[in-house]
C-alpha cells in the first residue's frame, strides 16, 4: 500500500484490466494477466500478492513457456514498476531469459496543468504545424508517417501496428496527434483516454534529434492536454525517458515510480 494518492490511483485505476482493453486475448494466471496484442504479448498485474523465491520463480517460467509453447508472439513484455515487490523480480525476470530495456519514470498530474499555449520557434525548412489527425482518406497516410518517425527515435519495432492505430482512430479510442514542417513529421503522439477511470496517456511525443529545442514537444503535450480537459479528463499519466521528465515537471506532473520493461524475444530465446 502507498500513502501517496497519485500513486495509489495509478496502481489502481491503471494496472491490470486497463493495460488489457485492446488485448486479443487475456488469460489469468495467479495475479497475472498474460494478454496478446497484435504487436506481441503483454504481461499486467496489480501486484505480485507476496509470491518469492520459488514460486515466484515457477512464475516466471510458465509465463515464458506460455508465450512459448500456446502463442505465435515473437516477443513479450513483463511491464515492472520500480515499487513492486520483491526487490528481486527484475534478477529473477533475467535469469529466466528476460532482457531490461531502459528505466523510464512514470509521471502523473493535472490535465489542466498541462494545457496551455507553446509558442513554437520555426525551423530553417518552415513553420511547424501541430494537428490531430482525423478519420478519413488520409488517415493512414498520416499515421504511417507518424509512426516512421517514432520508429526512426525509439527503433523498438515493437509499437502498434498501422492497421491496429487506424482501427484505434476510427472508433475514437485514441487521439493521434502529429507536428510537421511542411509534408515531413517531425514528431508525433497519441492521447489514450482510459475507460471508466480518471486518466488519459499521452504516448509517443517522439521529435527527430535534429529538431528538438523548439517546443515541439511541449506543444504536442499541450495540444494533448487541452483535448483531454476539453473530454473531462482529470489526470494525466506518461512513461517518460530523460529527456522528456524535465518538461513534464515543469509542467505540473510529478514522478511517483520508475518503470522497466523486461523483454523476452522468441529469436533470442530458441538462438
Amino acid at each position: 500500500m502507498t500513502s501517496d494518492p497519485l500513486l495509489a490511483a495509478y496502481d489502481e485505476q491503471l494496472r491490470t484490466d486497463a493495460e488489457m482493453a485492446r488485448a486479443l486475448d487475456v488469460r489469468r494466471e495467479g495475479p497475472l494477466l498474460w494478454g496478446v496484442f497484435d504487436h506481441g504479448g503483454f504481461v499486467s498485474y496489480r501486484d505480485l500478492g507476496g509470491l518469492e523465491g520459488e514460486e515466484l520463480d515457477d512464475l516466471v517460467a510458465r509465463t515464458v513457456a506460455h508465450y512459448r509453447d500456446d502463442t505465435d508472439v515473437a516477443s513479450f513484455e513483463w511491464k515492472t514498476r520500480g515499487h513492486d515487490r520483491p526487490a528481486d523480480l527484475g534478477d529473477r525476470l533475467v535469469a529466466h531469459g528476460l532482457v531490461p530495456e531502459p528505466v523510464e519514470t512514470v509521471m502523473v498530474g493535472e490535465a489542466s496543468k498541462l494545457a496551455v499555449e507553446v509558442p513554437l520557434e520555426d525551423t530553417p525548412a518552415g513553420p511547424v504545424v501541430v494537428r490531430r489527425i482525423e478519420p478519413g482518406p488520409g488517415a493512414e497516410a498520416d499515421v504511417t508517417r507518424m509512426l516512421e518517425a517514432q520508429e526512426a527515435v525509439f527503433g523498438t519495432g515493437r509499437g502498434p501496428s498501422v492497421r491496429s492505430s487506424l482501427a484505434e482512430l476510427e472508433a475514437g479510442e485514441s487521439e493521434f496527434w502529429i507536428a510537421e514542417v511542411g509534408d515531413r513529421v517531425v514528431s508525433g503522439g497519441r492521447l489514450t483516454p482510459v475507460a471508466g477511470t480518471d486518466f488519459a496517456g499521452i504516448w509517443g511525443g517522439s521529435t527527430l534529434p535534429e529538431l528538438r529545442g523548439r517546443g515541439i514537444y511541449r506543444a504536442l503535450v499541450a495540444a494533448r492536454a487541452r483535448s483531454a480537459v476539453s473530454r473531462g479528463i482529470r489526470l494525466i499519466h506518461s512513461d517518460c525517458t530523460d529527456m522528456s521528465r524535465p518538461i513534464l515537471q515543469r509542467a505540473g506532473l510529478r514522478a511517483v515510480t520508475t518503470t522497466t520493461p523486461y523483454v523476452w524475444e522468441r529469436s533470442a530465446a530458441s538462438s
